[in-house]
């Protein structure tokens, strides 16, 4: 699959997508997306489905209605291939298939996990979409399953930052500084039930990421050039509930669909949202 590139009607934005995976976001020229190859993860953004959150807990067991699930950390889905089934100037679609019972082979073992082999008890069809305007970058999340499938869903999209430490994430109710979320280690920092979250810098774009259906965001970063701001269904490493609580889980209505709308912005936005 080669490369899909999207620009907008004005030209000023330009996303390139490599098999499914946002791997740019240019904006006046300005690169928003961690790089593959710089320090802090190998990615750039990915899926946490069915899934989020570590397993080895469970011994990688999953509950769910048809019987256990072998999973490994932040589910199987980003062990498929996106296949790519619509594109133009400015959208594009993928999707992956999966067939119940279906043997995944995970990436992580040896070296990462006990696991050589992942499955899940459902047929899922997910498909991920990308729509850039003018002003933004929509990407939406539709699962197809069975009514009654147990899932998980997070977004987990990669920033780039200056490295000087100098950046603040902000809810309506929250303010967190970089060093406060490298602190916190790989269980990530919760901002939750909300709908929207800020990344303010101090030169270059600032960004907005509103959300639909996801009400919950977590922040990771191991360094200081790069942030993980991912929306969540769930935090799943709540004090006082066991590892992969059922709490933890939506339940599928036979489609559903989830919104991440990425903006980048200058500071004059910052008094309207949060006036």
């Amino acid at each position: 699959m080669k490369r899909i590139i999207l620009t907008c009607p004005d030209k000023y934005s330009i996303v390139k997508i490599d098999k499914g995976e946002l791997v740019s976001f240019l904006k006046n020229k300005e690169e928003l997306i961690h790089q593959k190859g710089q320090p802090g993860w190998r990615n750039s953004d990915t899926e946490m489905f069915p899934v989020i959150g570590p397993t080895e807990a469970t011994d990688f067991m999953v509950s769910t209605p048809k019987g256990n699930a072998i999973q490994d950390q932040h589910g199987l889905l980003r062990e498929l291939t996106y296949n790519l089934t619509q594109s133009d100037e400015n959208c594009a679609v993928f999707q992956k298939v999966y067939t119940a019972n279906t043997i995944v082979k995970n990436s992580k073992f040896p070296k990462k996990s006990s696991k050589e082999k992942l499955s899940w008890p459902y047929d899922f069809r997910f498909a991920k979409s990308y729509e850039l305007s003018n002003e933004s970058l929509k990407i939406t999340f539709e699962i197809e399953a069975e009514k009654g499938m147990p899932f998980m869903l997070g977004y987990h999209p990669a920033f780039k930052l200056s490295g000087d430490k100098t950046e603040i994430c902000k809810s309506k109710t929250q303010e967190v500084g970089i060093q406060k979320i490298m602190d916190g280690g790989s269980t990530a920092y919760p901002v939750l039930n909300t709908q929207e979250i800020i990344l303010l810098k101090n030169t270059g774009f600032n960004i907005s990421i509103k959300t639909k259906g996801f009400n919950n965001f977590m922040l990771w970063t191991e360094v200081p050039n790069m942030l993980c701001i991912e929306p969540i269904t769930a935090y799943p490493y709540t004090e006082g509930e066991p590892p992969l609580s059922q709490k933890l889980f939506c339940i599928s209505n036979g489609r559903d669909s989830f919104e991440a709308v990425i903006a980048p912005f200058k500071d004059s936005l910052i008094k309207i949202v949060y006036l």
